[in-house]
Protein backbone atom coordinates (compact mmCIF):
# COMPACT_ATOMS: atom_id res chain seq x y z
CA UNK A 1 0.00 0.00 0.00
CA UNK A 2 1.31 3.17 -0.59
CA UNK A 3 0.08 7.16 -0.79
CA UNK A 4 -1.09 8.48 -4.05
CA UNK A 5 1.00 10.19 -5.62
CA UNK A 6 0.66 12.37 -8.92
CA UNK A 7 -1.48 13.34 -11.36
CA UNK A 8 -3.83 15.23 -9.25
CA UNK A 9 -7.28 14.08 -10.77
CA UNK A 10 -8.46 11.19 -11.33
CA UNK A 11 -9.64 11.64 -14.73
CA UNK A 12 -6.59 9.76 -16.66
CA UNK A 13 -5.56 7.73 -19.55
CA UNK A 14 -5.45 4.45 -17.60
CA UNK A 15 -4.82 0.40 -18.55
CA UNK A 16 -6.69 -2.40 -17.71
CA UNK A 17 -6.20 -3.69 -13.78
CA UNK A 18 -5.79 -7.84 -13.78
CA UNK A 19 -4.01 -9.19 -11.60
CA UNK A 20 -3.10 -6.81 -9.52
CA UNK A 21 -1.22 -5.04 -12.84
CA UNK A 22 -1.94 -2.30 -15.00
CA UNK A 23 -1.97 -3.99 -18.43
CA UNK A 24 -2.27 -2.54 -22.13
CA UNK A 25 -5.26 -2.93 -23.94
CA UNK A 26 -5.32 -5.68 -26.77
CA UNK A 27 -7.82 -4.02 -28.63
CA UNK A 28 -6.68 -0.43 -28.66
CA UNK A 29 -8.55 2.32 -26.47
CA UNK A 30 -12.02 4.30 -27.80
CA UNK A 31 -13.07 7.54 -26.53
CA UNK A 32 -14.51 8.74 -22.98
CA UNK A 33 -17.03 11.46 -23.83
CA UNK A 34 -18.58 13.81 -21.32
CA UNK A 35 -22.07 14.54 -21.74
CA UNK A 36 -22.41 18.35 -20.44
CA UNK A 37 -19.56 19.50 -23.22
CA UNK A 38 -19.47 16.46 -25.89
CA UNK A 39 -15.56 16.53 -25.74
CA UNK A 40 -12.92 13.42 -25.43
CA UNK A 41 -12.11 13.75 -21.58
CA UNK A 42 -9.79 10.31 -22.23
CA UNK A 43 -9.69 7.17 -23.65
CA UNK A 44 -10.14 4.48 -22.15
CA UNK A 45 -8.67 0.45 -22.62
CA UNK A 46 -10.58 -2.01 -24.64
CA UNK A 47 -9.97 -5.07 -23.51
CA UNK A 48 -9.81 -7.99 -25.85
CA UNK A 49 -12.52 -11.54 -24.85
CA UNK A 50 -8.29 -13.17 -23.91
CA UNK A 51 -8.17 -10.53 -21.33
CA UNK A 52 -11.36 -11.05 -19.93
CA UNK A 53 -10.45 -13.90 -19.85
CA UNK A 54 -7.37 -13.35 -18.35
CA UNK A 55 -8.79 -11.21 -15.84
CA UNK A 56 -11.39 -14.18 -14.64
CA UNK A 57 -8.29 -16.72 -14.48
CA UNK A 58 -6.38 -13.90 -11.84
CA UNK A 59 -9.94 -13.75 -9.66
CA UNK A 60 -9.89 -17.70 -9.79
CA UNK A 61 -6.30 -18.10 -8.34
CA UNK A 62 -6.89 -15.81 -6.00
CA UNK A 63 -9.58 -17.23 -4.40
CA UNK A 64 -8.64 -21.23 -4.68
CA UNK A 65 -4.87 -20.68 -3.63
CA UNK A 66 -4.71 -17.25 -3.19
CA UNK A 67 -4.50 -15.32 0.77
CA UNK A 68 -7.68 -13.65 0.09
CA UNK A 69 -9.34 -17.37 1.61
CA UNK A 70 -6.90 -17.80 4.88
CA UNK A 71 -7.44 -14.15 5.63
CA UNK A 72 -9.79 -13.59 8.68
CA UNK A 73 -12.76 -11.95 8.26
CA UNK A 74 -10.91 -9.12 10.87
CA UNK A 75 -8.17 -8.79 8.12
CA UNK A 76 -10.99 -8.45 5.11
CA UNK A 77 -12.82 -5.93 7.22
CA UNK A 78 -9.52 -3.99 7.38
CA UNK A 79 -8.79 -4.00 3.87
CA UNK A 80 -12.34 -2.43 3.48
CA UNK A 81 -11.77 -0.12 5.92
CA UNK A 82 -8.51 0.88 3.91
CA UNK A 83 -10.50 1.40 0.55
CA UNK A 84 -13.48 3.31 2.72
CA UNK A 85 -10.59 5.70 4.16
CA UNK A 86 -9.70 6.48 0.71
CA UNK A 87 -12.89 6.91 -0.93
CA UNK A 88 -13.58 9.35 1.64
CA UNK A 89 -9.96 11.63 1.36
CA UNK A 90 -10.59 10.83 -2.45
CA UNK A 91 -14.05 12.49 -2.58
CA UNK A 92 -13.42 15.62 -4.38
CA UNK A 93 -11.56 13.69 -7.18
CA UNK A 94 -14.11 11.29 -7.34
CA UNK A 95 -16.85 13.92 -7.64
CA UNK A 96 -14.55 15.81 -10.24
CA UNK A 97 -14.68 12.89 -12.55
CA UNK A 98 -18.31 12.26 -12.02
CA UNK A 99 -19.20 15.76 -13.03
CA UNK A 100 -17.15 15.23 -16.36
CA UNK A 101 -17.75 11.89 -16.92
CA UNK A 102 -21.56 11.57 -16.12
CA UNK A 103 -22.74 14.56 -15.12
CA UNK A 104 -23.24 14.50 -11.54
CA UNK A 105 -24.31 18.22 -10.40
CA UNK A 106 -23.83 19.31 -6.65
CA UNK A 107 -26.56 18.16 -5.56
CA UNK A 108 -26.48 14.83 -6.09
CA UNK A 109 -23.07 14.52 -4.79
CA UNK A 110 -24.00 13.04 -1.16
CA UNK A 111 -25.92 10.15 -2.72
CA UNK A 112 -23.07 9.85 -5.51
CA UNK A 113 -19.75 10.08 -4.07
CA UNK A 114 -19.57 10.92 -0.42
CA UNK A 115 -21.87 7.70 0.72
CA UNK A 116 -19.19 5.49 -1.11
CA UNK A 117 -16.59 5.54 1.80
CA UNK A 118 -19.61 5.10 4.76
CA UNK A 119 -20.48 2.10 2.81
CA UNK A 120 -17.04 0.62 2.54
CA UNK A 121 -16.64 1.31 6.64
CA UNK A 122 -20.64 -0.76 6.85
CA UNK A 123 -19.41 -3.34 4.73
CA UNK A 124 -16.14 -3.74 7.04
CA UNK A 125 -18.26 -4.21 9.96
CA UNK A 126 -20.55 -6.31 8.53
CA UNK A 127 -17.99 -8.96 7.19
CA UNK A 128 -16.99 -9.28 11.08
CA UNK A 129 -20.69 -10.04 12.00
CA UNK A 130 -20.27 -13.77 9.62
CA UNK A 131 -20.44 -16.20 12.30
CA UNK A 132 -21.84 -19.58 12.10
CA UNK A 133 -25.34 -20.19 13.73
CA UNK A 134 -26.93 -22.98 15.63
CA UNK A 135 -29.85 -24.25 13.95
CA UNK A 136 -32.55 -26.32 16.17
CA UNK A 137 -34.32 -29.36 14.75
CA UNK A 138 -35.22 -33.26 15.64
CA UNK A 139 -31.78 -34.76 15.62
CA UNK A 140 -29.49 -36.69 17.72
CA UNK A 141 -26.85 -33.69 17.21
CA UNK A 142 -26.35 -30.08 16.40
CA UNK A 143 -26.68 -28.37 13.01
CA UNK A 144 -24.60 -25.41 12.31
CA UNK A 145 -25.79 -23.02 9.72
CA UNK A 146 -22.96 -21.03 7.73
CA UNK A 147 -22.70 -18.80 4.96
CA UNK A 148 -19.79 -19.79 2.00
CA UNK A 149 -18.47 -17.27 -0.36
CA UNK A 150 -19.15 -18.41 -3.88
CA UNK A 151 -15.86 -17.49 -5.28
CA UNK A 152 -15.59 -15.59 -8.21
CA UNK A 153 -18.20 -12.91 -9.13
CA UNK A 154 -18.48 -10.81 -12.20
CA UNK A 155 -19.51 -7.12 -11.07
CA UNK A 156 -21.61 -5.74 -14.18
CA UNK A 157 -22.45 -1.91 -13.77
CA UNK A 158 -24.69 0.66 -15.83
CA UNK A 159 -23.61 4.53 -16.77
CA UNK A 160 -26.26 6.34 -14.44
CA UNK A 161 -24.60 6.01 -10.57
CA UNK A 162 -22.05 3.96 -11.42
CA UNK A 163 -19.02 4.98 -8.54
CA UNK A 164 -21.40 4.29 -6.00
CA UNK A 165 -22.57 1.21 -7.05
CA UNK A 166 -19.18 -0.06 -8.05
CA UNK A 167 -18.40 0.29 -4.57
CA UNK A 168 -21.63 -0.82 -3.37
CA UNK A 169 -21.33 -4.55 -5.12
CA UNK A 170 -17.58 -4.39 -4.51
CA UNK A 171 -17.99 -3.86 -1.15
CA UNK A 172 -20.81 -6.96 -0.29
CA UNK A 173 -18.61 -9.38 -2.50
CA UNK A 174 -15.55 -8.53 -0.86
CA UNK A 175 -17.10 -8.61 2.74
CA UNK A 176 -18.52 -12.10 1.93
CA UNK A 177 -15.17 -13.11 0.72
CA UNK A 178 -15.22 -13.64 -3.02
CA UNK A 179 -12.94 -12.38 -5.60
CA UNK A 180 -14.24 -10.13 -8.24
CA UNK A 181 -14.07 -8.98 -11.70
CA UNK A 182 -15.46 -5.64 -12.17
CA UNK A 183 -16.85 -4.24 -15.83
CA UNK A 184 -18.36 -0.76 -15.75
CA UNK A 185 -20.50 0.65 -18.62
CA UNK A 186 -18.30 1.96 -21.31
CA UNK A 187 -19.86 5.04 -21.15
CA UNK A 188 -18.29 5.25 -17.53
CA UNK A 189 -15.18 3.07 -17.55
CA UNK A 190 -13.17 5.98 -15.55
CA UNK A 191 -15.64 5.26 -12.68
CA UNK A 192 -14.02 1.63 -12.32
CA UNK A 193 -10.59 2.61 -13.42
CA UNK A 194 -9.82 5.12 -10.87
CA UNK A 195 -11.64 2.68 -8.39
CA UNK A 196 -8.88 0.24 -9.06
CA UNK A 197 -6.19 2.47 -8.53
CA UNK A 198 -7.39 3.34 -5.52
CA UNK A 199 -7.55 -0.34 -4.40
CA UNK A 200 -3.97 -0.52 -6.03
CA UNK A 201 -2.45 2.20 -3.80
CA UNK A 202 -4.41 2.57 -0.68
CA UNK A 203 -5.10 -1.17 0.48
CA UNK A 204 -3.51 -4.66 1.07
CA UNK A 205 -5.88 -6.62 -0.93
CA UNK A 206 -4.62 -8.55 -2.93
CA UNK A 207 -3.31 -8.89 -6.54
CA UNK A 208 -6.21 -10.98 -8.43
CA UNK A 209 -8.56 -10.21 -5.66
CA UNK A 210 -10.04 -7.43 -7.89
CA UNK A 211 -9.76 -7.08 -11.28
CA UNK A 212 -11.49 -4.07 -13.54
CA UNK A 213 -11.86 -4.72 -17.17
CA UNK A 214 -13.41 -2.05 -19.69
CA UNK A 215 -14.33 -4.14 -23.45
CA UNK A 216 -16.53 -2.20 -25.69
CA UNK A 217 -17.10 -5.11 -27.26
CA UNK A 218 -20.48 -7.57 -26.62
CA UNK A 219 -18.03 -11.44 -26.86
CA UNK A 220 -16.07 -9.70 -24.29
CA UNK A 221 -18.42 -8.61 -21.84
CA UNK A 222 -20.48 -11.64 -22.26
CA UNK A 223 -17.82 -13.81 -21.33
CA UNK A 224 -18.16 -12.52 -17.60
CA UNK A 225 -21.84 -14.31 -17.82
CA UNK A 226 -21.28 -17.62 -19.04
CA UNK A 227 -17.39 -18.41 -18.06
CA UNK A 228 -17.46 -21.77 -16.12
CA UNK A 229 -14.85 -19.97 -13.47
CA UNK A 230 -17.23 -17.50 -12.59
CA UNK A 231 -19.61 -18.44 -9.88
CA UNK A 232 -21.97 -15.39 -9.70
CA UNK A 233 -22.72 -12.46 -11.82
CA UNK A 234 -24.54 -9.19 -10.08
CA UNK A 235 -25.87 -6.91 -12.77
CA UNK A 236 -27.68 -3.57 -12.04
CA UNK A 237 -29.10 -2.09 -15.82
CA UNK A 238 -32.08 -2.60 -17.84
CA UNK A 239 -34.53 -5.31 -17.89
CA UNK A 240 -33.70 -6.13 -21.55
CA UNK A 241 -30.27 -6.50 -20.46
CA UNK A 242 -30.63 -8.60 -17.46
CA UNK A 243 -32.89 -10.52 -19.22
CA UNK A 244 -29.83 -11.90 -21.45
CA UNK A 245 -27.39 -12.51 -18.50
CA UNK A 246 -30.24 -14.52 -16.85
CA UNK A 247 -30.65 -16.68 -19.84
CA UNK A 248 -26.59 -16.38 -20.25
CA UNK A 249 -26.03 -17.54 -16.74
CA UNK A 250 -28.37 -20.53 -16.91
CA UNK A 251 -26.23 -23.00 -18.82
CA UNK A 252 -23.81 -23.01 -16.04
CA UNK A 253 -26.14 -22.30 -13.04
CA UNK A 254 -24.42 -19.35 -11.61
CA UNK A 255 -25.84 -17.75 -9.28
CA UNK A 256 -27.20 -14.28 -10.23
CA UNK A 257 -28.58 -10.84 -8.76
CA UNK A 258 -30.67 -8.33 -10.84
CA UNK A 259 -31.05 -5.19 -10.22
CA UNK A 260 -33.00 -4.01 -12.95
CA UNK A 261 -35.80 -1.21 -14.60
CA UNK A 262 -38.89 0.49 -13.31
CA UNK A 263 -41.61 2.50 -13.71
CA UNK A 264 -42.73 3.42 -11.01
CA UNK A 265 -46.19 4.89 -9.13
CA UNK A 266 -46.87 8.07 -7.16
CA UNK A 267 -50.01 8.12 -6.10
CA UNK A 268 -51.56 11.58 -4.35
CA UNK A 269 -54.60 10.51 -2.24
CA UNK A 270 -57.21 12.97 -2.25
CA UNK A 271 -57.24 14.30 1.03
CA UNK A 272 -52.83 14.79 0.49
CA UNK A 273 -52.24 18.49 1.72
CA UNK A 274 -50.54 20.15 -1.20
CA UNK A 275 -47.35 21.57 0.47
CA UNK A 276 -44.43 23.84 -1.79
CA UNK A 277 -41.87 20.71 -0.29
CA UNK A 278 -44.39 18.13 -1.35
CA UNK A 279 -43.93 19.05 -5.20
CA UNK A 280 -40.53 20.00 -4.85
CA UNK A 281 -39.64 16.64 -3.62
CA UNK A 282 -42.32 14.69 -6.02
CA UNK A 283 -40.55 16.65 -8.86
CA UNK A 284 -36.86 15.64 -8.11
CA UNK A 285 -38.06 12.05 -7.48
CA UNK A 286 -40.00 11.88 -10.27
CA UNK A 287 -38.25 14.00 -13.09
CA UNK A 288 -35.28 15.70 -12.44
CA UNK A 289 -33.13 13.62 -10.12
CA UNK A 290 -29.65 12.69 -12.60
CA UNK A 291 -31.77 14.16 -15.36
CA UNK A 292 -34.45 11.09 -14.64
CA UNK A 293 -32.09 8.80 -15.18
CA UNK A 294 -32.39 6.22 -12.23
CA UNK A 295 -34.74 3.33 -12.09
CA UNK A 296 -36.11 4.03 -8.83
CA UNK A 297 -38.30 7.38 -9.97
CA UNK A 298 -41.60 7.69 -9.65
CA UNK A 299 -42.21 8.35 -13.69
CA UNK A 300 -46.22 8.08 -13.43
CA UNK A 301 -47.51 10.33 -11.44
CA UNK A 302 -51.31 9.43 -10.29
CA UNK A 303 -53.58 11.82 -9.43
CA UNK A 304 -57.61 12.37 -8.54
CA UNK A 305 -59.60 14.77 -10.57
CA UNK A 306 -60.13 16.74 -7.58
CA UNK A 307 -56.54 17.77 -7.36
CA UNK A 308 -55.52 17.10 -10.94
CA UNK A 309 -55.25 20.63 -12.43
CA UNK A 310 -54.16 22.08 -9.29
CA UNK A 311 -51.13 19.50 -8.92
CA UNK A 312 -50.09 19.50 -12.63
CA UNK A 313 -50.10 23.25 -12.70
CA UNK A 314 -48.57 23.51 -9.90
CA UNK A 315 -45.58 21.06 -10.61
CA UNK A 316 -45.49 22.39 -14.03
CA UNK A 317 -44.66 26.39 -12.47
CA UNK A 318 -41.51 24.51 -10.39
CA UNK A 319 -40.10 22.47 -13.49
CA UNK A 320 -40.02 25.46 -15.86
CA UNK A 321 -37.75 26.97 -12.86
CA UNK A 322 -35.29 24.06 -12.83
CA UNK A 323 -31.69 25.59 -13.55
CA UNK A 324 -30.37 23.25 -16.63
CA UNK A 325 -26.85 23.36 -17.46
CA UNK A 326 -23.08 22.42 -17.01
CA UNK A 327 -22.23 20.08 -13.52
CA UNK A 328 -19.36 22.10 -12.48
CA UNK A 329 -22.00 24.97 -11.92
CA UNK A 330 -22.71 24.54 -8.19
CA UNK A 331 -26.10 26.51 -8.59
CA UNK A 332 -27.46 23.69 -12.01
CA UNK A 333 -30.31 21.70 -10.63
CA UNK A 334 -30.06 19.35 -13.53
CA UNK A 335 -27.21 18.28 -15.90
CA UNK A 336 -27.15 16.49 -19.04
CA UNK A 337 -28.26 12.34 -20.23
CA UNK A 338 -25.56 10.93 -20.87
CA UNK A 339 -25.26 10.40 -24.63
CA UNK A 340 -26.51 11.77 -27.70
CA UNK A 341 -28.00 8.18 -28.29
CA UNK A 342 -30.08 8.38 -24.80
CA UNK A 343 -31.31 12.31 -25.89
CA UNK A 344 -32.90 10.42 -29.13
CA UNK A 345 -34.35 8.11 -27.37
CA UNK A 346 -35.93 10.82 -24.45
CA UNK A 347 -37.03 12.85 -27.58
CA UNK A 348 -38.52 9.61 -29.27
CA UNK A 349 -40.38 8.62 -26.23
CA UNK A 350 -42.01 12.29 -25.89
CA UNK A 351 -43.22 12.58 -29.62
CA UNK A 352 -44.43 9.08 -29.34
CA UNK A 353 -46.66 9.91 -26.36
CA UNK A 354 -48.03 12.95 -28.59
CA UNK A 355 -48.73 10.76 -31.11
CA UNK A 356 -50.67 8.64 -28.87
CA UNK A 357 -53.13 12.08 -27.47
CA UNK A 358 -50.87 12.52 -24.34
CA UNK A 359 -50.88 16.70 -23.43
CA UNK A 360 -47.34 18.22 -23.44
CA UNK A 361 -47.53 20.56 -20.45
CA UNK A 362 -43.72 21.91 -20.36
CA UNK A 363 -40.60 20.73 -21.28
CA UNK A 364 -40.33 18.40 -24.31
CA UNK A 365 -36.61 20.12 -26.09
CA UNK A 366 -33.07 21.09 -25.70
CA UNK A 367 -33.26 23.79 -23.11
CA UNK A 368 -32.97 27.27 -25.24
CA UNK A 369 -29.11 28.62 -24.98
CA UNK A 370 -27.73 24.66 -24.62
CA UNK A 371 -26.71 24.52 -27.62
CA UNK A 372 -23.62 21.99 -26.48
CA UNK A 373 -23.87 19.30 -24.57
CA UNK A 374 -26.89 16.42 -23.97
CA UNK A 375 -29.72 18.20 -22.29
CA UNK A 376 -32.85 18.00 -22.04
CA UNK A 377 -35.98 20.05 -20.37
CA UNK A 378 -37.94 18.41 -17.57
CA UNK A 379 -41.47 17.17 -19.14
CA UNK A 380 -44.37 16.92 -18.34
CA UNK A 381 -47.16 14.95 -19.97
CA UNK A 382 -50.53 14.95 -18.87
CA UNK A 383 -53.65 12.72 -20.54
CA UNK A 384 -51.54 9.65 -20.40
CA UNK A 385 -53.67 6.41 -20.93
CA UNK A 386 -52.68 3.62 -18.51
CA UNK A 387 -52.10 1.27 -21.49
CA UNK A 388 -49.98 3.48 -23.24
CA UNK A 389 -46.02 3.21 -23.85
CA UNK A 390 -45.33 5.94 -21.85
CA UNK A 391 -47.00 4.42 -18.81
CA UNK A 392 -45.20 1.34 -19.83
CA UNK A 393 -41.83 1.82 -20.98
CA UNK A 394 -39.03 3.00 -18.80
CA UNK A 395 -37.87 6.40 -21.05
CA UNK A 396 -34.65 6.90 -18.46
CA UNK A 397 -35.18 10.49 -18.95
CA UNK A 398 -36.38 13.77 -17.50
CA UNK A 399 -40.17 12.87 -18.33
CA UNK A 400 -43.16 12.92 -15.85
CA UNK A 401 -46.25 10.84 -17.32
CA UNK A 402 -49.45 12.31 -15.61
CA UNK A 403 -52.64 9.55 -14.83
CA UNK A 404 -55.93 9.92 -13.24
CA UNK A 405 -57.50 7.82 -11.52
CA UNK A 406 -61.06 7.47 -9.82
CA UNK A 407 -60.97 5.84 -6.38
CA UNK A 408 -58.07 4.29 -3.87
CA UNK A 409 -59.32 0.84 -6.14
CA UNK A 410 -58.08 2.56 -9.45
CA UNK A 411 -55.74 4.20 -8.25
CA UNK A 412 -53.94 0.35 -6.78
CA UNK A 413 -54.86 -1.01 -10.11
CA UNK A 414 -53.23 1.46 -12.55
CA UNK A 415 -49.97 1.12 -10.32
CA UNK A 416 -49.75 -2.62 -10.42
CA UNK A 417 -50.79 -2.24 -14.07
CA UNK A 418 -47.14 -2.28 -15.33
CA UNK A 419 -44.28 -5.10 -16.20
CA UNK A 420 -41.93 -3.76 -13.16
CA UNK A 421 -41.87 -3.17 -9.34
CA UNK A 422 -39.42 -1.44 -7.91
CA UNK A 423 -40.19 1.91 -6.02
CA UNK A 424 -43.16 3.84 -5.66
CA UNK A 425 -44.93 6.49 -3.48
CA UNK A 426 -48.20 7.34 -1.50
CA UNK A 427 -48.60 10.64 -0.24
CA UNK A 428 -51.82 11.66 1.86
CA UNK A 429 -53.26 12.89 4.78
CA UNK A 430 -54.66 9.91 6.51
CA UNK A 431 -51.11 7.75 7.01
CA UNK A 432 -52.99 4.64 8.14
CA UNK A 433 -54.86 5.19 4.76
CA UNK A 434 -51.93 5.77 3.08
CA UNK A 435 -49.63 2.87 4.23
CA UNK A 436 -52.96 0.63 3.77
CA UNK A 437 -52.33 1.67 -0.17
CA UNK A 438 -49.12 1.14 -0.23
CA UNK A 439 -48.89 -2.57 0.73
CA UNK A 440 -51.22 -3.30 -1.92
CA UNK A 441 -48.60 -1.96 -4.43
CA UNK A 442 -46.84 -5.02 -6.09
CA UNK A 443 -43.24 -3.23 -5.61
CA UNK A 444 -40.18 -3.36 -3.96
CA UNK A 445 -40.11 -0.30 -1.94
CA UNK A 446 -42.65 2.51 -1.03
CA UNK A 447 -42.57 5.93 0.15
CA UNK A 448 -45.70 7.61 2.04
CA UNK A 449 -45.44 11.04 2.50
CA UNK A 450 -41.81 11.56 1.22
CA UNK A 451 -40.24 9.37 3.92
CA UNK A 452 -38.22 6.43 1.76
CA UNK A 453 -37.47 3.07 3.14
CA UNK A 454 -33.77 2.86 5.02
CA UNK A 455 -31.75 0.18 5.88
CA UNK A 456 -33.84 -2.35 4.09
CA UNK A 457 -32.75 -4.67 1.48
CA UNK A 458 -33.47 -3.42 -1.91
CA UNK A 459 -34.59 -4.73 -5.35
CA UNK A 460 -37.97 -5.28 -6.85
CA UNK A 461 -41.15 -7.48 -8.51
CA UNK A 462 -41.65 -8.87 -11.75
CA UNK A 463 -39.16 -7.70 -14.63
CA UNK A 464 -37.75 -5.23 -12.09
CA UNK A 465 -35.14 -8.05 -10.82
CA UNK A 466 -33.91 -10.50 -8.97
CA UNK A 467 -32.93 -10.89 -5.48
CA UNK A 468 -32.31 -7.91 -2.90
CA UNK A 469 -29.30 -5.31 -2.37
CA UNK A 470 -28.32 -4.23 1.23
CA UNK A 471 -29.99 -3.93 3.96
CA UNK A 472 -27.35 -5.43 6.19
CA UNK A 473 -25.99 -8.92 6.75
CA UNK A 474 -29.07 -10.24 4.14
CA UNK A 475 -26.92 -7.89 1.50
CA UNK A 476 -23.54 -9.76 2.40
CA UNK A 477 -25.48 -13.23 2.13
CA UNK A 478 -26.78 -12.31 -1.48
CA UNK A 479 -22.98 -12.79 -2.26
CA UNK A 480 -23.06 -16.61 -0.18
CA UNK A 481 -24.00 -20.10 -0.45
CA UNK A 482 -26.11 -21.56 2.76
CA UNK A 483 -24.63 -24.36 3.85
CA UNK A 484 -25.24 -27.11 6.80
CA UNK A 485 -23.21 -29.35 8.77
CA UNK A 486 -24.62 -31.86 11.19
CA UNK A 487 -21.82 -32.66 14.46
CA UNK A 488 -22.22 -35.34 16.64
CA UNK A 489 -23.46 -34.30 20.47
Amino acid sequence: MTELQTPKTLVDTYQLYIDGNWVEPADGRYDDISPSSERVIATAPDASVAQVGDAIAAARRAFDSGPWGTMSAEQRAGCLSQLGDALTKHADDFFALSQLEWGCIANERVMQIDGAGFMSMHAAALATELTEQPVAGMSAGNTLLRHAPLGVVSVLTPWNFPHCLNVMKLNHALAAGNTVVLKPSPLTPLAGLALARLIDEHTDIPPGVVNVVTPSSVDAAKLLTTDPRVDMVSFTGSSVVGREVMSAAGDTMKRILLELGGKSASIVLDDAQITDEMLQQMLFQSCSLHAGQACILHSRLLLPDSLHDEVVDRLAALAREVKVGDPADPEVQMGPLISAAQRGRVEAHVVGALNDGAKLVTGGRRPPGLDTGFYFEPTILSGVQPDSAIAQEEVFGPVLAVLRYRDDDDAVAIANNSQYGLSGAVWGGDVDRAVGVARRIRTGQVAVNGVSPAGAPFGGFKLSGLGREGGGIGGIHQYMEAMAIGVPA
